[in-house]
């Protein structure tokens, strides 16, 4: 009954992130709604899976899943809403732009 309960909230995360994306217009904010609730709705379906498996291999199998999608997914969003900062196009709901009055839009963060 656990199991089913987090598969269902998870569904419903994923649903909302789905209408997130397609309701927003600007990259950005589809790229924040798609990031934010999908990561924690998948982890909530494989969290799910694995209440309902029996197999302690299987439940290793959809743990390494899921520490490979939270290491891979929001860095990987963060890459591509970079590269579409980088790529110098007018962002419809940029209000406060900090990295130009910074001069930092070349790429170069200055850190490090």
């Amino acid at each position: 009954m656990i199991g089913e309960l987090l598969a269902l909230v998870g569904a419903v995360l994923a649903l909302i992130s789905a209408i997130g994306v397609v309701r927003f217009t600007d990259v950005l904010a589809r790229m924040h709604a798609l990031a934010k609730a999908s990561t924690l709705a998948i982890l909530l379906i494989l969290a799910g899976a694995a209440v309902n498996l029996r197999d302690v291999n299987d439940v290793t199998t959809v743990l390494l899943a899921a520490v490979v999608y939270l290491l891979a997914s929001p860095p990987g969003s963060n890459m591509v809403s970079r590269a579409t900062y980088l790529a110098e196009r007018p962002i419809a709901n940029l209000v406060i732009d900090e990295r130009a009055a910074h001069g930092s839009r070349d790429g170069v963060d200055g850190a490090g």
